[in-house]
């Protein structure tokens, strides 16, 4: 290919029908719209609805299309309302809008050049790697969004004395280990479960109590620690997608005479246990374009940018590279069906490693 035609084409990892092995190919590079960045990846980190969405077709409304969510990379193009800390050469951690584009290919993160709208863009210190970086944008979106749907103000600022504790069951998570940190941020008392293994990791991250999720006595044990620290426990995440029962009854246990809300990153069940008292809702970002936008804003712009600035947010959890270059986007989607725990796995698309710390 010429010189000419590299600055106008770039590899993906396309997918051309539903369930398709990905097919490594050039396409055309796009040109960002007026609130868009164009970011050059330099690593992506693999979600669990990225081997559903590829298997499934999950909101894909049409074909080729390229999937994929978290990136860290360098912006090489900016439309024209984007603000100046956004142009060409910026290092970033970003959330590309797979989803919400129904996987339209200009808008996956699994390719080379990414569209990614300006307010899904978290400025990057030079001390966080790029792999670092695809960590936690999927992350950290979907820790606030389920605080918000709960009705947690972006504002808190709870003290010690207020003894505001949120239950995080499945700490070890990628969505558990921003659930803590971003709670912690706010104020809040945490209460976590992971397995026995990633007990200290979860408090390096904030955790006040550890409990393994593992053993059979691990409701008992939370609502006992909770009577014996006087708190009642009103607020839970469940963050695993395999334990909203397990919350729902440390919630009905320990909650006091108020009413207590629990956060489910995975969709209700059928099955969703009930009570009155007690509200179990659906993690979800605004499904109004305005809002969205608002809360992308917020989230990425405002709190995260400064968070990694302060160093305040630790990348988390913790990165497991499948290897290197698109090729490797399948191997990584194989290795999390065969089970994970207390890492994310990373593919490394960096050639010129000037940037790199890990």
């Amino acid at each position: 290919m010429s010189s000419s035609s590299a600055q106008t084409q770039h590899l993906a990892a396309i997918l051309t029908s539903k369930g398709s092995p990905f097919d490594i190919a050039y396409r055309t590079t796009p040109t960002p719209g007026p609130d868009e960045v164009l970011v050059e990846v330099k690593a992506i980190a693999i979600n669990p609805i990225d081997a559903y969405q590829r298997l499934s077709g999950f909101v894909i409304d049409s074909y080729p299309a390229v999937i994929g969510s978290d990136v860290g990379g360098v912006i090489i193009a900016a439309g024209i309302n984007v603000s100046t800390d956004l142009q060409p050469g910026t290092r970033v951690s970003a959330f590309a809008p797979c989803f919400f584009r129904r996987g339209a290919p200009d808008y996956g993160a699994f390719q080379e050049r990414v569209l990614i709208p300006a307010s899904n863009v978290a400025l990057l210190p030079e001390k966080i790697s790029f792999k670092e970086a695809s960590l936690f944008p999927m992350a950290v979106g979907t820790a606030w969004a389920g605080l918000q749907v709960v009705g947690i103000p972006r504002d808190a600022e709870y003290k010690q004395e207020d003894k505001k504790v949120l239950l995080i069951w499945g700490g070890a998570s990628s969505i558990g280990s921003a659930v803590i940190q971003v709670a912690k941020s706010l104020g809040f008392i945490t209460y976590v479960t992971a397995s026995e293994n990633h007990h200290d990791y979860m408090k390096e991250l904030g955790a006040d109590k550890v409990f393994d999720y593992k053993a059979e006595d691990t409701v008992d044990a939370i609502v006992k620690s909770a009577r014996e620290d006087g708190v009642k426990i009103q607020y839970a995440y469940e963050a695993s997608g395999r334990a909203v029962k397990d919350a729902f009854e440390v919630l009905k246990k320990a909650k006091g005479k108020d009413i207590a809300k629990l956060a489910s990153a995975a969709p209700l069940r059928p099955d969703c246990p009930t009570a009155e008292g007690i509200e179990v809702k659906f993690v979800a970002v605004p499904t109004d374009v305005g809002a969205r936008r608002e809360f992308s804003s917020f989230v990425y712009r405002d709190w995260l940018t400064k968070k990694l600035a302060d160093g305040e947010f630790v990348p988390s959890p913790r990165i497991k590279v499948v290897g290197k270059g698109l090729e490797s986007l399948q191997k990584g989607l194989d290795e999390w069906s065969q089970g994970v725990s207390g890492v994310k796995l990373v593919v490394d698309l960096e050639v010129n490693n000037a940037y790199e710390h890990s």
